[in-house]
């Protein structure tokens, strides 16, 4: 039922904006008003917080559909819980009722604010400093690849409390996108996923009460990655939703397309492109929904269940995608067929929420 509910709500209010949010580069405010009007825009927000208090697999199923129609949406509900979880799963219980509500109401997004100029797959080689002044924090820093920044109004970032203790040394804080001294770059110009802006946040001298740091101090961290733990299965998600999107458009096409004098999907080459395509797609899926499982039941092998999910489905969706190009011919390779969009979209998953070679080192750190 949700998956219909959420298809029927995607395609129809979500899928006919896709390609002008993709051509034109601008957020789709469609998409946010339609998610917000059904309460899919933060599922995962718990119902005594005035959220739907969906699982992890529900969340995913989301995320799958709204990027079926269009991966840039999908990071509405993907990153309103990236950023939140954090949160939820360390932040006091008037941080939660402070934060969780407005988001919960679609009155605010959430962002994530981790990386750095310098401190990518290293994160915990960052920059960003907090110095504590009273009951204040004061933090001073930039974050880059900051999706959703600008347009969220709450951002959880991370922040070196105690340079000494490297990772150990590392607090998580909320900050609002009104809070003096925050600002944020120009968004940047990407291969996929246009319409949600990604752009550098500026942070000077913002000076914010201590009690929006989220869990103790020197806790931020460990935060961070358990967050990541859960949120890489929304990546996974997305990636599946988009290359979903891509063998449905490509198999009507090949029904369609007529050479030699029949239609190109009664030729085996076709045939076993399109077999391939589905069961490896099917694989990822299965992976994914079994790595929510485990998220919701905080699974001890849940970190190694998350980055394969990642790492597989991306790579599942970058391979779907490009094929469906392929199966188009010519037309594939235009803008005019959606499936260039999904295959440019289809790249980002590979990278964000940390490479997929980084998720091979976490596997190979966390074998089962």
């Amino acid at each position: 039922m949700l998956r219909e509910t959420i298809r029927s709500l995607a395609e129809a209010k979500i899928a006919p904006h896709a390609a002008a949010v993709d051509e034109e580069g601008h957020f789709p405010q469609e998409a946010l008003d339609a998610l917000v009007a059904s309460d899919l825009h933060a599922v995962h927000v718990p119902e005594e917080y005035g959220g739907a208090g969906a699982d992890a697999l529900a969340t995913v199923i989301v995320i799958e559909e709204v990027a079926r129609a269009c991966a840039s949406s999908s990071l509405i509900p993907a990153v309103n819980k990236l950023g939140s979880l954090p949160v939820i799963l360390s932040g006091s219980e008037e941080l939660k009722k402070k934060y969780l509500g407005p988001l919960a109401k679609g009155d605010a997004m959430f962002s994530y604010a981790l990386s750095e100029p310098d401190a990518g797959s290293d994160a915990a080689g960052m920059k960003t400093k907090a110095v504590r002044d009273g009951d204040f924090w004061v933090l001073n820093g930039v974050k880059r690849w900051i999706t959703n920044a600008g347009v969220s109004e709450y951002y959880t970032v991370m922040a070196v409390t105690d340079p000494e203790k490297r990772s150990k040394g590392i607090s998580a804080f909320v900050v609002e996108k009104s809070d003096p001294g925050v600002s944020f770059g120009a968004p940047e110009k990407k291969l996929g996923i246009k319409g949600s802006p990604t752009r550098e946040v500026y942070l000077d001298n913002v000076r914010i009460p201590a009690d929006r740091m989220i869990g103790e101090e020197g806790t931020g961290f460990a935060t961070a990655m358990k967050t990541l733990d859960h949120t890489r299965i929304t990546i996974a998600a997305q990636a599946i939703g988009i290359a979903q999107g891509a063998l449905d458009y490509a198999k009507g096409y090949v029904q369609e397309r007529k050479q030699f004098g029949k239609p190109i999907a009664d030729f085996q080459g076709i045939q076993f492109m399109l077999a391939d395509m589905a069961m490896k797609l099917e694989a990822a899926r299965q992976l994914t929904y079994a790595a929510a499982a485990k998220s919701e039941r905080l699974d001890g092998d849940l970190t190694f269940f998350g980055a394969a999910a990642k790492c597989f489905a991306s790579d599942v969706a970058m391979e779907v995608t490009t094929d469906a190009v392929q199966l188009l011919g010519g037309y594939g390779y235009t803008r005019d067929y959606p499936v260039e969009r999904m295959m440019r979209d289809a790249k980002i998953t590979q990278i964000y929420e940390g490479t997929n070679q980084v998720q091979r080192i976490v596997m190979a750190r966390n074998l089962p």
